[in-house]
């Protein structure tokens, strides 16, 4: 049996582009989901799963996402003096007691395997996760990265997050080929990145969660740069496979990839429609709206 995480690695260095002009002054990270910005969701499941240490990997430009988890005293006066203690806890709360944030800079736009390797001086020697908040997965039992990291824990293998995707979109993923699934997971016998679909290995696709035994930043510092001269997680994860188990692992749960319009459209109707005080309001908003296109109502 492994040891437990208790670190996870935000990359939020990305300069949100898909988005503009919203994220030309707010981090595609900070859009809101209902009521939360995305950090928000990847942070709480982080929490759940064991981590009490959060590493944020951001750019020097970018500052919301470190205003955001630090202390608002001037609004927090403010609400207390108001009596609004409700929002006052929401405000105090977005970091739980015994929970530290650590922000690391991404001097250069150098590639995922290099935002993680970022995180080195802080991870240390020992298994850690890597969190992407553009990828929100939502479920009403224990959240992925949780799933994740209790596999992890009695394996003692990485564990990378895999959903099955058409055939046709693997192009859009990292790709990968596994030995056959026992339960929910299988070891992987290889990965590539985007492949098209008449060579794709399977429909397996990887998505932003991912378990790490540190192992791999010794191959991300021997990775070389790839196309825009990036260091690319894929290269040094298909290295690691050569040297020890790395398994697949289809969680349980919805994924948006907030990263594209729909998906964050998608997102907050999902949310909205589970929320448990807008539920039934945004129900009825949605089938007013259908009803004045002239389509069906929601089921």
């Amino acid at each position: 049996m492994a040891a437990r995480i208790r670190k996870a690695v935000f990359p939020v260095a990305g300069l949100g582009t898909r988005f503009l002009p919203a994220t030309k002054t707010v981090p595609k990270e900070m859009l809101p989901i209902v009521d939360r910005p995305l950090i928000q969701y990847a942070v709480d499941e982080a929490i759940e799963a064991g981590c009490d240490t959060l590493i944020f990997v951001t750019n020097r430009y970018k500052h919301a996402v470190a205003d955001y988890f630090d202390k608002a005293y001037e609004l927090e006066q403010k609400l207390e003096r108001s009596g609004k203690l409700e929002q006052l806890e929401l405000v105090r709360n977005v970091l739980p007691p015994g929970v530290r944030a650590v922000f690391v800079t991404q001097a250069e736009a150098l590639g995922l395997g290099h935002a993680v390797l970022c995180a080195k001086p802080v991870v240390g020697d020992e298994p850690f996760a890597v969190v992407l908040p553009d990828d929100l997965i939502w479920n009403r039992g224990p959240g992925a990265l949780k799933q994740m990291a209790d596999a992890a824990e009695v394996s003692g293998a990485s564990v990378i997050a895999v959903q099955d995707v058409p055939r046709e979109q693997t192009g859009s993923y990292g790709i990968v080929a596994t030995d056959g699934f026992a339960a929910r997971q299988g070891r992987i016998r290889a990965i590539v990145e985007k492949p098209s679909p008449e060579v794709a290995p399977s429909n397996l696709a990887v998505v932003g969660r991912y378990v790490l035994n540190p192992r791999i930043f010794a191959l991300l510092e021997n990775t070389t740069p790839g196309a825009g001269g990036e260091i690319q997680l894929t290269d040094a994860i298909a290295a690691m496979l050569t040297e020890e188990a790395v398994n697949a692992y289809r969680f349980q749960g919805t994924r948006f990839d907030c990263g594209t319009h729909l998906g964050l459209i998608e997102a907050t109707i999902r949310f909205a429609l589970d929320h448990e005080v807008l539920s039934d309001s945004a129900r009825q908003l949605m089938q007013n709206a259908l009803s004045e296109l002239g389509v069906a109502d929601l089921e």
